[in-house]
């Protein structure tokens, strides 16, 4: 019997793929760090049962729709707006994330990134590289504090809470928006809702954790940093295209917030001439949230375990559609 194809975007370890192998014909873009070009992509989803992407790889109609025996697209990552879904589930093909086994590292890394754009770590750090230092002063490279302040989580799902849990720690107020009440969040970690504007208006540390979708994107425009304090810092760990890129930098340039910390942009991966990248004020990373050894690799193979379940025609573990 022939074995069914599965494509995967990048090149992972053969360890974790060995499941995989034992039960399907596995070929693997043979790069880490080079994304798959689409027209590559097109035509190994001709042949595959399965695709194992990454979340910056598209999977739109044209890959879908040269999957004439395509089953299951299991993404590596918690989002999918890369994902063309309601074209997958027409055709019947199983969308699959990675959610869970992220939280808790995404959330030390959206902290660590408050954290560092608040006490100016990375600027702190490169003017001592620099051989700027030459003498303490007052307020040389002065930062904000961040216990007993006030954060407000847009976006309160599992990787929210965890990053409420840490903001406690710090003996911080903690306000949240979304798009419906969190009562668990409300009791456990005296999280309040508030409605949008007025968490933008109270805030002293604003975190995006929401997902990129119709309604939020460009969530965070002009208007919304307009609300904020002028001493507010803006973190945002979720998806690029949730925030106006051109308004955030007119309203870092012009004083009208005081920082931002930024692990996501819109166009992945980012020219390092672009705009945001340049500020003084801004602390940019790579789209790092999950990025350890052990969570990594605890994403690879759910992915897998997914493909691996539809393939024996068993559910998916962590499905985000329910094709007919």
């Amino acid at each position: 019997m022939t074995k069914p194809c599965v494509f995967i975007t990048r090149k992972l370890p053969e360890d974790v793929v060995a499941p995989l192998s034992a039960i399907a014909e596995v070929e693997m873009w043979p790069h880490e760090d080079v994304a798959v070009p689409n027209d590559v992509l097109v035509e190994k989803a001709k042949r595959a049962a399965a695709l194992l992407p990454m979340v910056s790889d598209p999977i739109g109609e044209q890959v879908l729709s040269a999957g004439a025996e395509l089953k299951v697209v299991a993404n590596m990552g918690v989002g999918y707006d890369n994902i063309d879904v309601p074209a997958a589930t027409r055709r019947g093909i199983v969308v699959c994330n990675t959610p869970d086994v992220l939280t808790d590292t995404t959330a030390d890394l959206t902290f660590a990134l408050l954290l560092a754009t608040a006490r100016r770590l990375v600027e702190a750090a490169e003017f001592l590289k620099e051989g700027k230092w030459k003498s303490w002063s007052p307020f040389l490279l002065a930062g904000a504090d961040v216990h007993h302040k006030t954060i407000g989580i847009v976006g309160m799902g599992n990787i929210g809470q965890a990053v409420a849990k840490r903001a406690k720690g710090f003996d911080m107020n903690v306000l949240y928006y979304n798009r419906s009440r969190r009562p668990e969040a409300e009791a456990e970690l005296g999280a309040i809702y508030r409605p949008f504007a007025d968490l933008l208006a109270e805030s002293d540390f604003v975190v995006c954790l929401t997902p990129l979708t119709p309604e939020t994107r460009r969530l965070f425009n002009r208007e919304a940093f307009r609300r904020m304090k002028r001493s507010a810092v803006f973190i945002n760990a979720a998806r690029g295209a949730v925030v106006d890129e051109q308004a955030l930098y007119e309203a870092l340039v012009h004083g009208e917030i005081a920082a931002a910390g930024l692990d996501v942009f819109e166009k992945e991966p980012v020219d390092p001439a672009h705009p945001l990248v340049s500020l003084p004020n801004v602390v940019a990373l790579p789209h790092i949230g999950s990025a350890t050894y052990e969570t990594r690799r605890a994403m690879m193979a759910l992915a897998r375990d997914n493909i691996i379940a539809v393939l024996e025609g068993r559910p998916p573990l962590t499905p985000v559609n329910r094709p007919s």
